[in-house]
């Protein structure tokens, strides 16, 4: 069905340090914005998570990058993630300055209605955008989809109380200067509004599946072998310290003898290689399987062989008001969920009665709620899988998602901004 078109078309400067060709939500999002007749322009950095070097294909012809889906790309330089916790904090420093600076420079004499700032981590972003914000005199909105300081001290990156105080001071100087702060989940909006102020706006804005999300027409990923009877438990996304994968070797290693039990894990990220190693060293290649990063719009061939999929989270109270990216696309999948999370993610699916959950952390019953899901009758498995579609619908529809993201910083640009500027005057 053809879509009408936004009223008025807006200029939108969206501040990310991570895009296309790298994978992530705001992709979906500036591509739609586009669709609705909107000029949006995209200041971020050189391809290069996760693996940590800037893509060879950028590297190779960076021109075919600077254009996606009508969206044009202004790009600064960085320092690649690279490994190691000292070479990330150059990573995020040199893109805050860069983006503050070059990015200034690049954007001189353009005009914007608004400005949309995507952080699913480091909040070091937002620098960059008040800057934009306060040189452009336009209003910013700042979805948050990572908590800082919580999410540092959760995955032990931070330690030193002083440094956490000091990040914690960051991040209110930051909130204080956006006109909307949206929230990823509903918990987050109390903690955010603990550096923000009481008399900020913070709204519940989720994710929502990726738009490429259509099973019915997905062929199956030639990557995975074929198991006739065997049950697929997979995993699809980064691989990192907050995703517990020690957890789930150790359900992996538990369920061995299960030899219908497959762990399928399609991703990449900073424990990718640790994982490997320990899938050796606990002779689990049998049964645990890396298939490596794909595109996003991969994802459905992958996920037709997946009779479970699995989110998981580490045990901590940050994680715990967490909707994870993923789950969206899970429950849009129609595909039952195995939830080892804690809060408000496990809610979610205990809610919809689209899968089976456990504690974070807690590899004997990730373990259980695998052999549980796998002995269910396919009536069983689908009801989960429809639940979870109806589940998606219901609460994390894309357009609807959109209209009222559209709708907010309509709102924004007539409320905040003096009549001249809301009508574009220089």
């Amino acid at each position: 069905m053809e879509k009408i078109l936004s009223q008025q078309s807006m200029r939108l400067l969206v501040v990310s340090q991570y895009f296309w060709p790298e994978n992530f939500r705001i992709n979906d999002l500036v591509g739609e914005l586009v669709w609705r007749g909107h000029q949006v322009t995209v200041l971020t950095g050189l391809p290069n998570y996760p693996d940590g070097k800037v893509f060879q294909e950028f590297h190779d012809t960076p021109a075919r990058y600077s254009n996606y889906e009508g969206v044009e790309i202004i790009r600064v330089p960085l320092a690649p993630r690279g490994q190691g916790g000292l070479r990330l904090v150059l990573n995020y420093l040199t893109f805050a300055l860069s983006a503050s600076t070059i990015g200034l420079w690049k954007l001189r004499g353009r005009q914007f209605d608004a400005i949309l700032a995507y952080e699913p981590s480091p909040i070091t972003v937002g620098l960059p955008a008040a800057v934009m914000r306060a040189v452009k005199q336009a209003p910013l909105a700042f979805w948050v989809l990572d908590l800082w300081p919580e999410t540092l001290q959760a995955i032990g990156v931070v330690r030193s109380r002083a440094l956490l105080l000091a990040v914690g001071k960051l991040v209110t100087f930051i909130y204080k200067r956006c006109d909307l702060i949206l929230a990823q989940s509903k918990s987050f909006v109390p903690q955010i509004q603990k550096y923000a102020g009481s008399n900020s706006r913070v709204v519940y804005f989720p994710n929502w599946a990726e738009s490429i999300f259509d099973m019915q027409h997905a062929v199956p990923a030639a990557e995975v072998s074929l198991k006739p009877g065997g049950f697929n438990v997979m995993f699809a996304g980064n691989i990192g310290d907050a995703q517990d994968f020690p957890a789930i070797l150790a359900a992996a290693e538990s369920l061995r003898s299960h030899s219908h039990i497959r762990w399928l894990i399609v991703g990449d990220g900073r424990m990718a290689r640790w994982v490997a190693d320990e899938i050796r060293r606990r002779h689990l290649q049998d049964c645990v399987h890396m298939l490596g990063r794909h595109p996003v719009e991969r994802m459905p061939s992958f996920f037709k062989h997946a009779n479970a999929l699995l989110v998981s989270l580490k045990d901590e109270p940050i994680f715990s008001m967490t909707i994870p990216g993923k789950l969206q696309s899970y429950l849009a999948a129609g595909i039952p969920v195995v939830a080892m999370l804690n809060g408000e993610g496990a809610e979610v699916v205990r809610s919809s009665r689209s899968g089976l959950t456990c504690a974070a952390g807690d590899h004997v019953g990730l373990a259980a709620a695998v052999l549980q899901l796998s002995r269910m009758t396919n009536e069983e498995q689908d009801a989960m899988g429809r639940n979870g579609l109806d589940a998606s619908v219901r609460e994390f529809d894309r357009d609807t998602l959109i209209d009222q993201l559209e709708e907010w910083i309509r709102t924004l640009k007539v409320e905040v901004l003096p009549p001249s500027m809301s009508q574009g005057t220089p």
